[in-house]
């Protein structure tokens, strides 16, 4: 049966710290985010295998079925969830990401050709921003991995594509994702990035490719509000018996804690009369925590021992 403990925890003195939040999607798959400029972009591919609302995405394996598709569909490199879904995520066609039923949690949304570029322009430009947006080394990179720093926290990852003539390709050698932008009737717009390479380049590719997916908080949604620093601390992290929190304004906060397959465990508002949750009763492993008001929402991964 699922417990719901009803607590009152405690707002202390002023903190800072400066990091993006992290969110969840419908499948309980959670993200780490990143700010770049005035934007938090995921930091991880999205991996998810149902759409926001509970509808599954399709995994397609049959190349003739992928190529004669008109919906959204998803499917893995060589179709080896095992090998490849944990690093680089499902690979996924241009209807998936225009598909009504919505990919991202809400939100966020899949980004568009032009918040690339604003990305882009913000790290100097097409002819480096890819460097500073790859994952450094050649874990996943072939060497050389040409200019890659990851001096960002994007860590762009070489997941490779689908193309619905060839099968699977580039795994390795490039990062490709879409962008919500359509080109035309047949093809949508997709950013690139290469082992050789440290630019980033935009092309238009037909709907039916397989590609990876990055989304990208709404503007005004509330994560996106707070993008210069946090005014919450959660701590220890991982912790035992109890989390402290601490928040840098007078304001009443809504807090849940989730486990992993998306049930809310603990639950209470946040104020100034204390300032400990009592998470004993909770097993050990993996949660959620997510804080809200009315302005805005914060979520973090808290690991329990």
């Amino acid at each position: 049966m699922k417990k719901i403990i009803l607590l009152f925890a405690g707002l202390a003195f002023l903190t800072f710290i400066n990091q993006a939040q992290t969110v969840i999607d419908y499948d309980s798959n959670v993200y780490d985010t990143v700010i770049i400029g005035t934007q938090v972009w995921m930091k991880q591919n999205l991996k998810v295998t149902h759409y926001d609302n509970g509808v599954p995405i399709p995994n397609v394996l049959n190349n003739t079925e992928w190529a004669n598709l008109a919906t959204g569909a998803r499917c893995y490199y060589s179709n080896d969830s095992i090998a490849y879904d944990s690093v680089y995520g499902p690979l996924y066609n241009w209807y998936a990401v225009n598909d009504i039923n919505n990919i991202c949690p809400a939100g966020w949304h899949v980004s568009t050709n032009a918040e690339w570029q604003t990305a882009e322009t913000y790290l100097g430009g097409l002819t480096i921003a890819g460097g500073k947006m790859k994952e450094a080394g050649i874990v996943h990179w072939n060497s050389p991995n040409t200019g890659a720093t990851n001096s960002s926290g994007f860590t762009g990852l070489p997941g490779g594509m689908r193309d619905p003539t060839n099968n699977f390709q580039y795994i390795h050698e490039n990062g490709l994702w879409w962008t919500a932008t359509a080109y035309n009737a047949s093809s949508a717009w997709s950013t690139y990035m290469w082992y050789l390479n440290a630019g980033v380049d935009h092309n238009p590719g037909t709907k039916k490719y397989g590609f990876s997916i990055r989304c990208v908080k709404d503007i005004g949604t509330g994560l996106g509000n707070i993008n210069y620093i946090e005014k919450v601390k959660i701590y220890p992290n991982p912790a035992i018996n109890k989390v402290s929190i601490e928040y840098a304004e007078n304001q009443d906060l809504k807090m849940q804690i989730f486990n992993v397959v998306g049930e809310c465990v603990i639950q209470g508002k946040l104020n100034n009369l204390s300032k400990a949750i009592d998470i004993s009763s909770l097993s050990k492993g993996i949660y959620v925590i997510k804080i809200s008001c009315v302005d805005w929402t914060m979520q973090k991964k808290l690991i329990k021992e």
